[in-house]
């Protein structure tokens, strides 16, 4: 495989054999935590192994830091290592990933920036997910897949990652998504009804960081999951070209990350992410008084 981080499932199909592959099934459901564990134990691609996103991909919640924070690198390079993925021991090249869920790359692409951010490279993710392989007619399992544990060691890009002063620091020089952007671009990943605080189904307030423009993330794929023509994309994301800094965040460092892989297609250096994102900001905020509830 070449260095695309995009593979479609005639590859795949084709690679399933190969002992220096490791596919993950990372289906997840905010509502329902156990969904994607139930519907991996029901059918997923022959091999793939299942990683949670509060389980696995998520570190404990606390006062600050986010609904879903990034968990303990050693503690997740230990995890790595038990589902068969390694970075390479003397002649043994690193595992080749491929990552898929069914939500437009939503839980996909966190561990696909996970592992980038600790140093490998050999990651890709499926198009279309699990939907298009068993649209295109290829197998499913139910078998539980154990693999043969290998050895992780994490390398971590840690200037790819900005905490709330970081932000904080950066405000007064956010740039527009439009027009001729400058300084730092600070990009809003949610929905734009979140984004405009019309509505917050989740985190406790509404709203957006001070400074910050919307790009939704669920626009830089269709709605059956496959991620946009490369042109769309380029044309997208071409205002990136005039800014020094590009800071991306959504609701708790997850679907912003669809915004990151979508840029890596297109061959963007990685910009940076603020994990915690708006449920980690608006922790530091107050809470409305009964009185000011509607």
């Amino acid at each position: 495989m070449g260095a695309s981080p995009l593979v479609d499932c005639q590859w795949l199909y084709g690679q399933l054999q190969d002992p220096g592959l490791v596919v993950v099934d990372t289906r997840f459901a905010l509502a329902d935590p156990q969904l994607g564990r139930r519907q991996y134990e029901a059918g997923h691609i022959p091999g793939a192994v299942y990683l949670d996103l509060d389980r696995d991909l998520s570190g404990p919640v606390r006062e600050h830091g986010g609904r879903h924070p990034l968990p303990d690198w050693t503690a997740f390079a230990e995890r790595l290592g038990e589902v068969g993925i390694g970075t390479g021991i003397g002649s043994e090249p690193p595992t080749q990933v491929v990552i898929y869920d069914d939500s437009r790359f939503a839980f996909a692409a966190r561990l696909w920036w996970m592992l980038r951010f600790l140093g490998h490279d050999r990651v890709a993710i499926l198009d279309g997910g699990i939907r298009a392989w068993e649209g295109a007619g290829f197998p499913l399992e139910t078998e539980v897949v154990v693999k043969e544990p290998r050895s992780f060691v994490p390398v971590p890009q840690v200037d790819w990652i900005v905490d709330v002063e970081g932000v904080k620091r950066r405000q007064g020089r956010s740039g527009m998504l439009s027009g001729m952007p400058s300084g730092t671009l600070l990009i809003d990943s949610r929905s734009p009804e979140r984004y405009r605080g019309e509505v917050e189904p989740i985190d406790p307030i509404a709203g957006s960081i001070p400074g910050a423009v919307n790009a939704f993330w669920q626009r830089v794929t269709t709605e059956d999951g496959f991620l946009m023509a490369q042109e769309e994309l380029a044309e997208r994301w071409s205002p990136l070209k005039g800014t020094d800094e590009a800071v991306f965040y959504c609701g708790s460092g997850v679907t912003a990350c669809v915004n990151l892989f979508a840029l890596a297609t297109l061959g963007y250096p990685m910009p940076k992410l603020y994990p915690g994102g708006w449920s980690d900001w608006c922790s530091y905020l107050d809470l409305p008084s009964a009185e000011e509830e509607p």
